[in-house]
């Protein structure tokens, strides 16, 4: 695969870090996910590909430990705020002395300057100071945040596994690692560029939700059949939308102009009263093999019976039977190869990673005894 080779630590964290790592493992990185001892369960859902060691890190061994496998790796992905690491001493300036190839990528949400570096948040706080949550809502509604995806995930983890990419390239030139400061604000910012780039040609000169693609728009929203499902409507160019009109089985001559914003609210009013007359697998048949830009809203079990996605592979089962998103891009060459073995529990891997680091086994059994590390395995379901 594309990263095989590489060894990357990621210090457990929640959401962001996790998909940064899970995007490097299912490409072929080697991720250990570092996680703390005496804990119950791990939290983290994205651990696929990944194998875990549990530290102590409030004490000095542990630390120690630490230290080691980063001076023996090429990244290191840790998602405190900002002091944390080199409170610990194993900031980026300690560890790149060692280790000067070492890709230091650091996710937070306002990253490691700036008044707000050191406070809390989560991705609605970014998404509403990166000022894209201003944009997001329906007309005469609150703003509202798409789920957690926009600054997690998009801007957050998979922004920081692009920084990481570009670092190791730029390290085959230079032979030199560097530090990321990647930040979910500014992340989910640089994702949403296309609506500050196109405000300049009156994209989103109305408020809220009465734009063209915020569903302000009739041809651009949702709708609900008569089985109280739902399909996507995305006839944006003139020559869909003539497609979307025929499909419907209305005269156009009797509707007003696609563009005459004053009449979207009741040319809203026409498409949902028709979209209800037939069931979403009827819309289906009809506009399928068109260029209506009609398209039926799957659930999250249906996806994977879709013939689209089913031809493609575009998901699978996991190991527990949950249907989950295979990686993409595709690669031609070296594509992603998703690992359907079981998420790691905590410190099931910790004994055989670190004497793959080189830690003798007595070292392991010290540390062990000592409480700085622990071993577990998973149980056996009867």
């Amino acid at each position: 695969m594309a990263l095989a080779g590489v060894r990357v630590i990621e210090l457990a964290g929640l959401a962001p870090v996790p998909f940064c790592g899970m995007i490097l493992a299912d490409f072929g990185a080697k991720v250990i996910r570092v996680d703390r001892t005496k804990v119950a369960m791990a939290l983290d859902t994205q651990a696929r590909g990944k194998r875990s060691v549990a530290l102590n890190l409030k004490s000095p061994e542990g630390v120690a430990v630490l230290k080691r496998l980063c001076v023996q790796s090429d990244v290191i992905l840790e998602p405190f705020r900002k002091g944390v690491m080199e409170k610990l001493g194993l900031g980026p300036e300690e560890l790149l002395k060692e280790n000067p190839g070492l890709i230091y990528a650091r996710l937070t949400g306002y990253g490691q300057s700036g008044s707000y570096a050191k406070a809390a948040g989560h991705d609605i706080n970014y998404l509403a100071m990166s000022g894209l949550l201003s944009m997001l809502g329906r007309s005469h509604d609150k703003p509202y945040a798409p789920l957690n995806l926009v600054a997690d995930f998009a801007g957050g983890g998979l922004t920081c596994a692009f920084g990481v990419v570009l670092a190791l390239l730029e390290r085959t030139r230079s032979g030199r690692g560097q530090v990321i400061d990647a930040t979910m604000v500014e992340g989910a910012a640089y994702v949403s560029s296309f609506v500050w780039k196109s405000r300049r040609i009156g994209m989103w000169n109305n408020p809220r939700g009465e734009n063209l693609l915020d569903s302000g728009a009739p041809f651009y929203d949702t709708y609900q059949t008569s089985d109280g499902k739902y399909v996507a409507v995305g006839a944006i160019e003139p020559q869909f939308y003539t497609q979307l009109i025929h499909g419907l089985g209305l005269d156009a001559a009797k509707l007003p102009p696609q563009m005459s914003f004053t009449d979207w609210p009741e040319l809203k009013k026409i498409f949902t009263k028709q979209f209800a007359t037939k069931s979403q697998e009827e819309w289906a048949c009809v506009f399928d093999g068109t260029d209506a830009c009609v398209t039926p809203v799957l659930s999250m079990d249906e996806v994977i019976s879709h013939p689209h996605n089913q031809e493609r592979a575009s998901f699978h089962r996991d190991a527990e039977g949950e249907v989950t998103p295979n990686p993409a891009p595709v690669l031609s060459r070296t594509p992603a190869n998703v690992c359907l073995d079981r998420d790691p529990i905590i410190g099931e891997h910790t004994r055989p990673v670190l004497e793959e680091f080189g830690f003798k086994p007595t070292e392991v059994d010290q540390l062990l005894s000592a409480g700085v590390i622990e071993c577990n395995s998973a149980r056996a379901r009867l």
